[in-house]
């Protein structure tokens, strides 16, 4: 399994028979090297969204359409461009599991909020969600944006992931002592991979705070386009 961080919230995940795009915003993200577009979305089997806002899902129609794969995520944003893009699009609800190729993608609760841009301000977006991913005999929570929640000890008891993806930048999500506060009070991962952090001054720059509340805990600061082994 590698994974491999687009900046932000991007990830490229390469697990049994799939390539997954989750959230990959390129364009404009200020920590993602423009001119390595095209080896970052080579071989793409899925793009998986958490959500409707820009910095999450500027990017997937484009790549729908460039590498004919689907959009897998909440029922109302898929279908809608489905509809409306002509594009693919796996669309399903919290709760519900789908088989992408080898592996089983289950939507999960987040809290957050979810739109996409108009004329007039922000228009509905389906709702904000996260993904557990199961491959290779391990599953992935990747949190999408959210805070804590008490759901997450549901998560746990359910599909017991050893890798967990947290959003933790603060302002607009939780931050570093709010997700290690999730992750001890609520998970037994093994490896913790921060993200939707450094992108802009607004956001944590550093997971040092997110390290020490993790004892024991593997806690990997990616590098973009730096895979990780696991």
């Amino acid at each position: 399994m590698k994974i491999i961080w687009l900046g932000h919230s991007g990830f490229r995940v390469e697990i049994e028979d799939q390539v997954l795009l989750i959230d990959p915003w390129m364009t404009g993200n200020p920590m993602f090297p423009a001119e390595r577009r095209a080896e970052a979305i080579a071989g793409a089997t899925q793009v998986l969204l958490t959500h409707a806002h820009g910095d999450h899902s500027s990017d997937a129609l484009a790549i729908a359409k460039e590498l004919d794969i689907p959009i897998v995520g909440t029922y109302d944003l898929v279908s809608f461009w489905e509809a409306s893009e002509g594009i693919k699009a796996t669309g399903f609800n919290k709760g519900g599991t789908v088989a992408l190729g080898k592996v089983r993608a289950t939507l999960v609760n987040a809290t957050h909020s979810s739109s996409l841009g108009g004329e007039n301000g922000p228009v509905y977006g389906g709702t904000e969600a996260g993904f557990m991913i199961e491959g290779e005999g391990r599953t992935i929570y990747v949190s999408g944006d959210t805070d804590v929640m008490a759901d997450m000890e549901i998560f746990e008891d359910l599909h017991h992931p050893e890798i967990g993806i947290l959003c933790a930048g603060g302002h607009f999500t939780m931050d570093m002592r709010r997700a290690a506060y999730a992750a001890k009070r609520y998970f037994n991962f093994r490896t913790v991979i921060p993200c939707h952090y450094r992108t802009f001054p607004l956001l944590a720059q550093s997971a040092k705070e997110l390290a020490d509340g993790l004892p024991g805990v593997d806690v990997i600061e990616p590098e973009v386009l730096v895979p990780i082994e696991l």
